[in-house]
C-alpha cells in the first residue's frame, strides 16, 4: 500500500479569458495539495505559459510528462481558473495513456468580480471538458459543488475522497491475494471465479494446507524467525490464558506464512481456517490473521477470496483495518439492527480499548475457539481473539463473482456500531443501518454471501466509485 497519493495537474486555460488567474490559481491548488500531503506531477510556468494547457503543443508536453512519471501517478485533478481549453485537457489525458481515475475541478466566479479583467466562466467551461472526456471515453469524478473554491473544507472533502478512490483503483488494479488451503466443504458460499477477478486485474496464488504444515513442523521452535513471530504474538494482544505450545505451533505457522506472503509479493489472504488446521495441528490461525489484518494486509476466513478483495478495498480507502464478520442475527425487534459476528480473526485495533470500554469483558484477549472446541476438544482450538467492536461509524462492502452473468458485483453501504448491550462469545457488535431490513432483502433476493467486510471509517462513496465507474463493476450502494 502507497504512503503517499501522486496527482497529475492539469491547470486548464483559454487565451481570451484572463490567463492571470491561471498564476493564481496554480499557486492556490498546489498549496492545497500540499497542505493535503498529496504530491504533484504538473508542467511548471517555465514549459508553458503560467503551467497551464490551452493548444495541442501544450497537450503534448503534458501528456510526455505524466508518460513519464505514469509509475508514480495515481490519479489526475484536472483544475479551471478559468474556462479552459477542453479539447487541450481531452488530448492531454488521452495521449498520457494513464488509465488512472480523474477529478474535473472549477474555480467559483465572485459576483463583484465578473468584468472582463476578472471574470473565469469555469462554471461553463467545466460542461464543455466533462462532455469532451464524455466523447472521448475518460472516465471521470467531480466535485460536490459544480464550482468550488480549493481552499474550502468542501473541496478539501472531494479531494480526499477522490485519493481514496485512486487508492482503491491502484490498489486492486494489480493486488495479488493469497488462498491459504481448499474451501472448506460446508461453504459453498463463498466460491468464486479467479478468472473474473483476473481479468480485472486482482491475482490468486494458492499454497495447499499440507505444504503450510508441512513446513511449520519443520522449522524448529527456536528458529530465529519463530521466535520472533512468537514475540509479536505475546505483544499483540492478551495470552494468559493460552498454553505456550499452542503459542509456538502459532509462531511456525506464522512464520511460514509472513515468508510465503513475502515472497510472492501478496496484499491480502483467504484462509481455510477450519477444521483441519485444528485437528491435524493442533492450533487456529484467528491471532495470525487479525495480525495481518491490523497491518493492512487483510486476512478473511474459510478461504474467502471474495471476502479477502472487499476487505483490501475498504483498507484502500482508508488505511485503517478492515475485518471480515457474518450478517449474523437480529437484535431483538429492532428491524434497523443487527448482531455482526465472528469467532474471531478481527484487527486489533477495530475492539474497544481501557478509553471505550462498554463492560469488563470487551476487552480483546486470546481465548479458544468455543465453536469447535465442543467437537474437537477445547486444547487444539486456541487462538481466537474474543472481545467486541468500538461503537462508531462504519462502513460495508461485499464483492462476489457472478459467474453465470461474468461480471463481478458488490454492495457498499455505512451504518454505525452501537453500544448496546450483547452477552455472547467470539468477536461482535451491535449494527443500525437505516433500511437494514431493505439491505437484507438485497443481499439474499442477489445471491451475496452471508459474510461482509466492515471498516471503521466513511468511505462508501468512494469505494463505490473506484469499484462501479473506473473498475467496471456491478455495484450497489445502500442508502436506506
Amino acid at each position: 500500500m502507497k504512503e503517499v497519493t501522486t496527482l497529475g495537474v492539469i491547470i486548464g486555460n483559454r487565451g481570451f479569458f484572463p490567463d492571470h488567474l491561471c498564476e493564481s490559481g496554480r499557486e492556490t491548488i498546489l498549496k492545497v495539495l500540499a497542505e493535503e500531503g498529496v504530491e504533484v506531477v504538473a508542467l511548471s510556468p517555465q514549459e508553458t505559459h503560467f503551467g497551464s494547457i490551452e493548444s495541442v503543443d501544450d497537450a503534448r508536453k503534458c501528456a510526455a510528462l505524466f508518460r513519464e512519471h505514469r509509475d508514480e501517478i495515481d490519479g489526475v485533478l484536472v483544475t479551471l481558473p478559468n474556462f479552459g481549453d477542453e479539447r487541450a485537457v481531452a488530448n492531454a489525458l488521452r495521449w498520457a495513456e494513464l488509465d488512472a481515475p480523474v477529478l474535473v475541478h472549477a474555480f467559483p466566479d465572485e459576483p463583484t468580480m465578473m468584468n472582463i479583467a476578472n471574470r473565469r466562466d469555469s462554471f461553463c467551461g467545466k460542461m464543455s471538458v466533462c462532455n469532451n472526456l464524455h466523447q472521448y471515453g475518460i472516465k471521470f469524478s467531480l466535485t460536490t459543488l459544480h464550482t468550488v473554491d480549493p481552499e474550502s473544507e468542501s473541496f478539501r472533502a472531494d479531494l480526499r475522497r477522490f485519493v481514496s478512490v485512486c487508492r482503491v483503483v491502484g490498489g486492486l488494479k494489480h493486488a495479488r491475494i493469497g488462498a491459504i488451503g481448499a474451501r472448506p466443504a460446508a461453504f459453498n458460499t463463498v466460491r468464486y471465479s479467479e478468472k473474473l477477478l483476473e481479468r480485472t486485474g486482482v491475482s490468486v496464488e494458492t499454497l495447499d494446507l499440507s505444504e503450510l504444515i508441512g513446513r511449520a513442523e519443520a522449522l524448529a521452535d527456536d528458529d530465529p524467525q519463530v521466535q520472533a513471530k512468537l514475540a509479536a504474538i505475546t505483544g499483540y494482544v492478551s495470552t494468559d490464558n493460552v498454553p505456550a505450545e499452542s503459542l509456538l505451533k502459532m509462531a511456525r505457522i506464522g512464520a511460514v506464512i509472513d515468508a510465503w506472503m513475502e515472497e510472492n509479493r501478496l496484499v491480502a489472504s483467504a484462509i481455510q481456517c477450519w477444521t483441519a488446521l485444528e485437528e491435524y495441528y493442533g492450533v487456529v490461525p484467528c491471532t495470525l490473521m487479525s495480525m495481518m489484518s491490523n497491518s493492512l494486509m487483510p486476512s478473511a476466513c474459510e478461504t474467502d477470496v471474495a471476502g479477502a478483495v472487499a476487505m483490501y478495498a475498504l483498507a484502500l480507502a482508508s488505511e485503517q483495518p478492515s475485518a471480515i464478520v457474518d450478517w449474523n442475527n437480529n437484535y431483538g425487534d429492532d428491524p434497523d439492527k443487527g448482531v455482526i459476528f465472528h469467532c474471531s480473526n478481527l484487527p486489533k485495533d477495530i475492539f474497544v480499548d481501557e478509553s471505550d470500554l462498554i463492560a469488563p469483558d470487551d476487552i480483546p484477549v486470546m481465548d479458544y475457539q468455543e465453536i469447535l472446541a465442543g467437537s474437537i476438544g477445547k486444547e487444539g482450538t486456541y487462538g481466537t481473539i474474543v472481545g467486541r467492536v468500538k461503537a462508531k461509524p462504519f462502513t460495508y462492502c461485499r464483492v462476489s463473482t457472478d459467474d453465470a452473468n461474468g461480471r463481478i458485483m458488490a454492495y457498499v453501504g455505512e451504518g454505525e456500531l452501537t453500544d448496546d448491550p450483547l452477552q455472547t462469545f467470539g468477536g461482535y457488535g451491535v449494527v443500525r443501518i437505516p433500511n437494514f431490513q431493505g439491505l437484507l432483502h438485497f443481499i439474499c433476493e442477489h445471491g451475496y454471501e452471508h459474510h461482509v467486510a466492515m471498516n471503521l471509517s466513511q468511505t462508501a462513496d468512494a469505494v463505490a466509485e473506484a469499484l462501479g465507474k473506473y473498475l467496471g463493476w456491478d455495484v450497489h450502494v445502500h442508502r436506506g
